[in-house]
């Protein structure tokens, strides 16, 4: 992955420089952090956008905190495109949660990928397999996610679903993808919560190196009902036999949607070419990164809440894909 992601940023470059006489634009794709699932499919959109010279627009993925920075992101105008956890697409439209205002600027342009719920806990310490698991810990150390990511943010919001008393039974850590994997697999924490598309990088690395000393906690059906009580956006998701190393037991698990989301004050064609070169160009996506394997069409607006830009609902149309009234611009 590391390889692919250097050569896709070195076609990036090259291309970048060749057409900088060229009066195209270039606009911002912020994404996730590196251990993540957002960044390297972002680095993937990128590349393909640039890859068709005929497109009169170019497109940067950056690396993020993720979610919740992203938000930040797009507020202040230093990017125009956006991946967001399903929750917090919801969250930053309503103005709730973490997220104090209403985002009004935001429009969506489709969902992606499953974000799925990777609680991992050292195998020890999972006497029951469930997410229960974490009211145990007794003030054990435990990585959250990274600040002012969705990560974080989601983390704190299903523990508090379930009634989990972090406060008190864990002692919170903050670190991304990579940082958590390594403290995880150094012993310096019990424990992290991976918010991702499988198969996740951080995940395969510790999978790798501690192979049945860490269990990834399922859900059982009145956790998944509790998570669901205000924003009704995560389904079960079975991680089969093999998704990562040395797991050979289905994992049953939650999801929730990734939205890919755009600022209104972008220009509808631009959105518009974006929406198709993301769906013409799905077979090439899904061989970069196998997450992207269950993004299918006729799903393109399952779990998105609030309004479509005009780009994309000009797509959309073409594609015959029917469009429910509250994704429609009043």
């Amino acid at each position: 992955m590391r390889q692919l992601i250097s050569t896709l940023l070195l076609l990036t470059l090259l291309a970048a420089c060749s057409d900088q006489a060229g009066s195209s634009r270039t606009y911002v794709l912020t994404t996730g952090t590196t251990g993540g699932t957002f960044y390297p499919v972002g680095v993937a959109l990128s590349t393909l956008v640039t890859a068709e010279q005929e497109k009169n627009f170019s497109l940067t993925a950056i690396s993020s905190a993720g979610s919740m920075e992203n938000v930040k992101l797009m507020r202040d105008g230093q990017a125009q495109f956006g991946l967001l956890l399903g929750v917090f697409a919801a969250w930053a439209w309503d103005g709730e949660g973490p997220v104090k205002k209403p985002q009004s600027y935001l429009r969506s342009v489709s969902a992606l990928w499953p974000n799925v719920e990777h609680f991992v806990l050292l195998s020890e310490l999972a006497s029951e397999g469930t997410m229960m698991d974490l009211n145990q810990l007794n003030g054990r150390r435990y990585v959250i996610g990274a600040r002012n990511s969705g990560a974080e943010q989601t983390g704190f919001y299903i523990l508090d679903a379930l009634g989990i008393d972090y406060a008190e039974k864990l002692n919170i850590a903050y670190m991304g993808y990579g940082a958590s994997a390594s403290a995880f697999q150094d012993g310096n924490v019990v424990g992290m919560n991976i918010p991702a598309g499988p198969p996740v990088a951080a995940i395969t690395q510790a999978y790798a190196q501690m192979g049945k000393k860490m269990t990834i906690l399922g859900f059982s059906e009145e956790e998944l009902q509790a998570i669901n009580q205000k924003n009704k956006l995560w389904e079960f998701y079975d991680l089969e036999p093999g998704t990562y190393p040395y797991q050979d037991e289905k994992i049953t698990t939650a999801s929730s949607p990734n939205i890919l989301v755009v600022r209104d004050d972008v220009d509808e064609e631009i959105v518009y070419q974006f929406t198709k070169m993301l769906w013409d160009n799905l077979a090439t996506l899904q061989e970069i990164h196998s997450a992207t394997k269950e993004m299918r069409l006729e799903d393109s607006l399952k779990g998105v809440t609030f309004p479509l830009h005009p780009g994309a609902i000009r797509y959309y149309r073409e594609q015959q894909i029917m469009i429910p009234r509250h994704l429609l611009p009043d």
